[in-house]
């Protein structure tokens, strides 16, 4: 028997903040995730697999675009024509009415555990290997219950588990992702436990199988590396399960780092930048600029520019994108240790997230983004970053003019 195991499409996902990007690239990055799911529809009838298990968030909200809908049914349709048995759930994002979804429920099609209720069903493969799929959809975007305790105990045949879940981390405000414990997840024995929601690529488990296999297509510089889904192949006879990872992405996301130690021209600062930025398939880069300090106010403005970076990005290959960069010091302030007290204060009570939100709240009110980025911790990490080069580059400026003096 072979299976696909995929979650996180997140179809119709809006990729915000790259709105700079020329129409061309924009157009390839919003049409990424549809992509990526038709990778995976043609690998299923390529390797001619007996199941798919999609584990949740197919959509990015419970309320896809009419589009996203017919194109995600047209790809089903494909699967249940050969029949390939598809078994999916909602997750927190696409936490819809079951009679909201296009898809018509078939001999080949089941959407699993309708309004939050654990259920079960049994297929066979075309060979006659029986197997069950257990698992629950959601209906609202948390669910706070540790749902794993309602699945029912394993059967004598081949038992896959379906969940959009997190680990436990007792902590209330996170534990909203019907929270679990490994270890009960693991006494449950069952063969393959298919996971959704965790966007890294991981498995918990080998024995019994535990998996997340990430999301299909990574929406921004947080989310690198190749994306895709696990093809697994069961041996009938044994039961031995056997996986491996299969790339779908159109895009990957990757972050790079140039090392500055000294002053540099323009010119040269963009030559370190291109030898940097080597892509080998279609990459989003974030570029990260170590020893920033060393930049002059004119070199710091122009690498923020989205010109330039559009500039740099016209000389990779594979139509690949610099989208980012990011400002960092090489070293520590050096400020004389009596004003370090008032510098550690100072930098405290200006990040706090009280003060900080108070200084940001009119550009927080320009859109969606900014709200969001607001409240980022990331965004935060990278202003007080950017606050170190700027007062290092300042201070830098004075002692060279002391030691001209």
């Amino acid at each position: 028997m072979k299976f696909i195991h995929l979650a996180d499409a997140h179809l119709d996902s809006p990729f915000l903040g790259l709105s700079f990007l020329p129409s061309k690239s924009s157009l390839q990055i919003h049409q990424a995730p549809d992509k990526s799911f038709t990778k995976i529809v043609d690998l299923a009838l390529r390797e001619d697999v007996d199941l798919v298990l999609i584990a949740g968030d197919t959509f990015d909200s419970a309320r896809p675009n009419p589009s996203t809908q017919i194109f995600f049914a047209e790809q089903i349709e494909r699967l249940t024509k050969a029949k390939i048995q598809v078994v999916m759930i909602f997750g927190n994002h696409d936490h819809m009415a079951e009679a909201d979804l296009l898809v018509p429920e078939s001999q080949y099609f089941k959407l699993l555990g309708n309004e939050e209720k654990i259920e079960s069903i049994t297929c066979q493969t075309r060979t006659g290997f029986t197997y069950d799929v257990t698992g629950f959809s959601y209906l609202n975007n948390h669910i706070t219950e540790d749902k794993v305790g309602q699945f029912p105990s394993k059967a004598a045949h081949y038992t896959f588990g379906l969940m959009h879940a997190q680990e436990k981390t007792n902590q209330s405000a996170q534990d909203v992702y019907a929270p679990f414990s490994l270890t009960a997840l693991k006494d449950l024995n069952y063969d393959y436990f298919a996971l959704g929601h965790i966007h890294l690529r991981q498995v918990l488990a080998k024995a019994p199988w535990i998996v997340y296999p990430g999301n299909i297509q990574g929406r921004h510089i947080n989310e690198t590396d190749k994306k895709g889904c696990y093809l697994g192949e069961i041996n009938e006879q044994t039961k031995e399960t056997n996986i491996q990872f299969v790339q779908t992405s159109p895009i990957v996301w990757q972050q790079q780092v140039v090392k500055l130690n000294s002053e540099v021209s323009q010119t040269e600062l963009q030559n370190l930048i291109i030898d940097a930025l080597n892509p080998n398939e279609t990459t989003y880069f974030c570029l990260q600029i170590s020893g920033a300090e060393y930049l002059n106010d004119k070199e710091r403005e122009l690498i923020q520019e989205n010109d330039f970076w559009r500039m740099i990005s016209n000389q990779l290959d594979y139509d690949s994108q610099l989208v980012d960069v990011r400002l960092s010091a090489n070293s520590q302030l050096k400020i004389a240790e009596s004003d370090l007290a008032f510098f550690n204060q100072a930098e405290k009570e200006l990040f706090a997230t009280d003060e900080f939100a108070e200084l940001s709240k009119d550009w927080a009110k320009k859109d969606e983004l900014s709200n969001q980025l607001e409240n980022a911790p990331d965004f935060l990490q990278e202003v007080k970053e950017l606050a170190e080069v700027k007062l290092n580059s300042k201070l830098k400026g004075i002692s060279d003019e002391v030691k001209e003096n």
